[in-house]
C-alpha cells in the first residue's frame, strides 16, 4: 500500500516531537557531564593547593630568608589558581606552636563552587581540603 501526502506529513511531525524529546534528555546529560567535570577539577585544584601551600610554608619557616606568613600562603594558592573564580577561595594558615623548624603547619583551602543545574538554578558547594606537614626549615 502506497503512504499518501497526509500519512507523510503526520510522520514527519512525530519525527520532530521524538527529536525534541531526545535532544532535550541528550543536552542535559551532556551538560551535567560537563558541571561534573567542573567540580572534580576544582576540587582537584584545591586539594592540590592545600599540599602545595603547605610544602611551601613548611620550607619558610622562621630560619628561612623570607618566612611565611598567612597572607603569603593565601597568595601562594590564589597565583595557584588557574581556570577557577580566585575570589571564591578561602585559605587558612595555623602553626602549632610556632612557625620554627619541628613545628607543625597546617593548611585548609576551601572553595566554593557554583554548580549550575539547568531548569533548577546555581547550587553552591563548598569544596575544602586540609594538608598538615612539620616544618623543616
Amino acid at each position: 500500500m502506497k503512504a499518501t501526502y497526509h500519512d507523510r506529513r503526520l510522520s514527519r511531525g512525530q519525527s520532530a516531537v521524538e527529536l525534541a524529546l531526545i535532544a532535550s534528555v541528550f543536552l542535559l546529560v551532556l551538560f551535567g557531564i560537563i558541571q561534573l567535570s567542573r567540580a572534580v577539577y576544582s576540587y582537584n585544584l584545591v586539594s592540590y593547593a592545600a599540599r602545595d601551600a603547605t610544602r611551601y610554608a613548611i620550607v619558610h619557616g622562621s630560619d628561612s630568608i623570607t618566612p611565611a606568613t598567612s597572607a603569603a600562603v593565601k597568595n601562594f594558592v590564589l597565583n595557584e589558581s588557574n581556570g577557577v573564580d580566585a575570589s571564591q577561595f578561602t585559605v587558612a594558615t595555623t602553626w602549632t606552636p610556632n612557625n620554627s623548624p619541628g613545628s607543625t603547619v597546617k593548611v585548609v583551602v576551601t572553595y566554593n563552587f557554583a554548580l549550575s543545574i539547568p531548569f533548577f538554578g546555581s547550587v553552591t558547594l563548598p569544596l575544602s581540603s586540609t594538608s598538615q606537614m612539620v616544618i623543616s626549615q
